[in-house]
């Protein structure tokens, strides 16, 4: 957090800054954006009610720059997308997933400085260089969780789950070593952990009863006749298929959304020369978008409950974020490159 800070103290609304920044870290760890909200959100928003800000801008920050950790690796729904798709690469879906997330990031950074600033949320006094420095290597032991997490799994050392139980083993030890936490803390963070997961179970439960009645009813395979009965333009059948899988992600977890759709969409897209790749950036920036929104939103669910905050209330501060995310995903969407260019790089795909 302090690292974060440190990096987003230089804008306007800097605890906000340093919350976008915060999940982007904590998203290259964990791989799941309703952890992110959950854990970054309830350390930061206590610190920012008390600086004086407005909860629902807090709560509506945290909720929109929780997704990028489903981007940035490792990513629990890639995995997911990998297995369905067949023969691509964790590797280069990991990598692809860099730039896509970032720029997802730097959205909401963007959009949280311009409403700070009519707020008045001013950016802090600069660290010393020193400062900075100091700042920066306390946070060094935490901060290799991200590299022992993606090298491990880059390097093929671990799988991804495997890698989730190194990094909650390595934290733990860290939690101790910066002495944040005691033997005596573990029950309540247990109870506390059984109970926000719990909701989130309950979240994706009720999403996976839809999926199957969507299943039941051969939605799926309609859109896909449908798609291609309208228009062979792939421009046109991109911007309906995102339009799609944005409503879609309004009513299903991710994880059920990639399963059932995974197999109807990519083939088509294939059929005009988009790589399984580039598609499956797509699909889950959409599917990421759906987390935050209503009706069947859990990382909203889980962003108002850490900020003391209703859907209601903010509802319409959240409506901003909605529109740079999309504005991204559509650069995401018709520029390649943008997904492409360093699994290139690394020589993942060619």
């Amino acid at each position: 957090m302090n690292c974060a800070k440190l990096f987003g103290g230089r804008f306007y609304g800097p605890l906000a800054q340093a919350n976008v920044v915060a999940n982007m870290l904590f998203g290259a760890i964990s791989g799941s954006g309703v952890a992110a909200a959950a854990a970054v959100g309830g350390t930061i928003s206590p610190i920012e009610e008390k600086e004086g800000y407005d909860k629902k801008f807090s709560a509506a920050v945290n909720i929109c720059s929780a997704p990028t950790g489903m981007l940035i690796p490792p990513s629990n729904t890639l995995i997911v997308y990998s297995t369905v798709a067949g023969s691509v690469s964790v590797s280069a879906l990991f990598i692809a997933g860099y730039i896509p997330g970032i720029l997802w990031g730097i959205g909401v950074m963007i959009v949280a400085a311009i409403m700070a600033k009519k707020l008045k949320y001013k950016s802090e006094t600069q660290n010393s260089f020193k400062e900075g420095i100091k700042v920066v290597l306390d946070a060094v032991p935490s901060l290799l969780l991200i590299l022992i997490v993606i090298g491990g799994i880059l390097k093929g050392v671990f799988t991804a789950t495997e890698g989730s139980a190194i990094a909650v083993v390595y934290s733990l030890f860290l939690s101790f070593v910066y002495k944040e936490m005691k033997l005596s803390d573990l029950p309540k963070i247990f109870l506390s952990s059984a109970q926000m997961t719990a909701i989130v179970i309950f979240m994706i439960g009720v999403s996976s009863i839809m999926s199957w009645g969507m299943s039941f009813a051969h939605i799926p395979q309609k859109i896909a006749e449908m798609l291609l009965g309208i228009t062979d333009s792939k421009i046109v059948i991109l911007i309906i298929m995102n339009i799609l899988l944005l409503i879609i992600g309004t009513f299903m977890d991710p994880t059920p959304a990639v399963l059932i759709f995974t197999p109807i969409f990519l083939p088509i897209v294939q059929s005009f020369g988009m790589t399984p790749v580039h598609f499956g950036i797509m699909l889950v920036f959409n599917l990421c978008i759906g987390t935050i929104t209503p009706p069947v939103g859990p990382i909203l669910f889980t962003g108002c409950k850490v900020g003391r905050v209703t859907i209601e209330e903010v509802f319409k501060w959240l409506l901003p974020f909605y529109l740079i995310t999309i504005i991204i995903l559509l650069v995401v969407t018709f520029v390649p490159s943008f997904s492409l260019v360093l699994p290139e790089l690394f020589g993942l795909i060619k």
